[in-house]
């Protein structure tokens, strides 16, 4: 590295007059900095952003999520919520304050990767070490994501076969009894369809997510906003709505506090996957303050629109057709008016390619990209990702909903204690302090001094330790109560283990 920039900690980008003056807590590495970390194997995924590529401002992450809140298992699990005993508006409430908690997770976490322009995989070595971070890594991207990114493809082929039939009932009778593994001709060519179209948005990373969610955040506004008006109007009246009651045997009586704490762990659940690797967003921050403001007013806003909407929806919608139904793609589909169903599911499936792209595809070749350095850049991380989520057949896999769910459902239990550890090692043990140089120093070499050398075994231990009680519940019937609040648990128990443990150390 040229001698001027010896001190990485130390460096800062030196702006003139003309040019915008960059937050002091912000660093930002140079051309000759990133020269230099390719020629010791880094491909240009993994090394810290220059200034000059870091644009995204806060209008940039206020668009970034709203497309991931309104999407189909979002509006089912409200659903689930109006079951638990909480009052229509309560249940709004607490999915308010539930954007809250998880706006305050995504900007604290996403903090090192604004503040020095670093990735996930090295947010995570930073943490977990170098060879410590492959595991809790490839979890995330390599398992989870993929997985997740296969079955989001299918649900939303679903929804893409609806649309079709709508304008071509026969389309549903092509290819007779063809039988591909268990997905008949028109599931298959619409599944296909549909994956071609997440993973030609994968390919185009960042860019091209941004200019997506420029489009599809007015028709969220538009589409859900009328779907809200009309359920309110066809339910009676929002007063009506609010004084809804469902019944039945799935309805629970929980104490009001358990019920919000139940649906704010789940909300953050959804989030713990892209909340973990939300570094591979904030690198491209033009600074911490702009990727707080703008990832706080796009999850408070969205969360705002989606608890009237959601709730409006799916108790209007079941007011007017009397009979309770959860599923919004259900409802749609009894509209008796074709354009505005389709409208409705073109939107829909709008959201579930954003939810893909960010939550899915992205992270996963981030992180194949980073367990692959030398042969793997982003580009042939999504091409690899998109084909092993075709290969795995998510229809098969959907064939056994308890058991593929299970799984990922464990999954994402491992991601509570990860981002417990990931947040105790940044804010408390370093006081938000990494030394690029040696994050980014060649492993293959005797480096013994290294702090991010080996394996983290404090951050093992706690990881561990937290996701065996998380996932108790699971399997110990009377522990039940820690699954519903598993996230939470596992997040401030691996916290407190890893903090403990290296208070202990010293």
């Amino acid at each position: 590295i040229d001698s001027d920039y010896k001190d990485w900690e130390g460096y800062y980008m030196q702006a003139s007059n003309d040019e915008v003056k960059m937050q002091e807590t912000d660093l930002f590495v140079s051309d000759a900095q990133v020269e230099d970390l390719k020629k010791r194997g880094y491909n240009e995924d993994v090394v810290p952003k220059t200034a000059e590529k870091r644009n995204m401002n806060a209008k940039n992450y206020f668009t970034l999520w709203m497309g991931s809140v309104h999407n189909i298992p979002n509006y089912t699990a409200v659903g689930g919520f109006l079951f638990l005993g909480l009052s229509p508006i309560n249940v709004m409430l607490a999915l308010i304050v539930s954007s809250l908690a998880v706006s305050a997770f995504m900007v604290f976490n996403g903090r090192a990767g604004s503040k020095y322009g670093i990735p996930f995989a090295m947010h995570l070595r930073s943490t977990y070490g170098d060879l410590g971070a492959k595991l809790p890594g490839f979890l995330r991207g390599g398992v989870a994501a993929i997985a997740w990114f296969g079955l989001q493809n299918y649900a939303g082929s679903l929804a893409l076969l609806i649309l079709i039939s709508k304008f071509w009932p026969g389309f549903l009778n092509i290819g007779g009894d063809f039988n591909f593994f268990g997905i008949d001709l028109p599931g298959l060519i619409t599944f296909t369809i549909f994956w071609a179209i997440n993973v030609l948005i994968g390919l185009g990373g960042g860019g091209v997510l941004n200019k997506f969610t420029a489009i599809l955040n007015p028709l969220i506004y538009i589409v859900f906003g009328g779907m809200a008006i009309w359920a309110i109007r066809v339910g009676g009246g929002m007063g009506n709505i609010l004084a809804y009651t469902p019944s039945g045997d799935s309805v629970q009586g929980y104490a009001p506090l358990l019920a919000y704490f139940i649906i704010i762990n789940s909300v953050i659940s959804v989030w713990a996957a892209p909340g973990a690797s939300v570094s591979d967003f904030t690198q491209n921050a033009t600074s911490t303050r702009d990727q707080s403001i703008g990832q706080t007013a796009s999850l408070l806003v969205a969360y705002l629109i989606f608890a009237l909407s959601s709730v409006a929806i799916l108790i209007g919608g079941s007011i007017h057709f009397g009979v309770q139904e959860w599923n919004v793609l259900n409802i749609v589909n009894k509209w008796e008016s074709v354009p505005a169903a389709a409208l409705a599911v073109v939107v829909f499936l709008m959201t579930t390619v954003s939810t893909n792209a960010t939550g899915n595809i992205i992270p996963a070749a981030y992180q194949l990209s980073a367990l692959f350095p030398k042969s793997v850049d982003y580009k042939k991380g999504v091409l690899i990702a998109s084909v092993i989520s075709y290969l795995i057949m998510p229809w098969k896999l959907m064939e056994n909903s308890a058991s593929i769910f299970a799984f990922l459902n464990i999954i994402g239990a491992v991601l509570g204690p990860v981002a417990g550890v990931m947040l105790a090692h940044y804010y408390f043990v370093k006081k938000q302090k990494i030394d690029i140089d040696a994050l980014y120093m060649d492993f293959s070499k005797d480096n013994s001094q290294n702090p991010y050398k080996g394996i983290n075994i404090e951050a093992y231990i706690a990881t561990i330790a937290a996701l065996l009680i998380s996932v108790s519940g699971q399997v110990i019937p009377a522990l039940q109560m820690i699954s519903n609040l598993s996230w939470l648990i596992g997040a401030a128990l691996a916290f407190g283990i890893y903090l403990m443990l290296k208070r202990g150390k010293k």
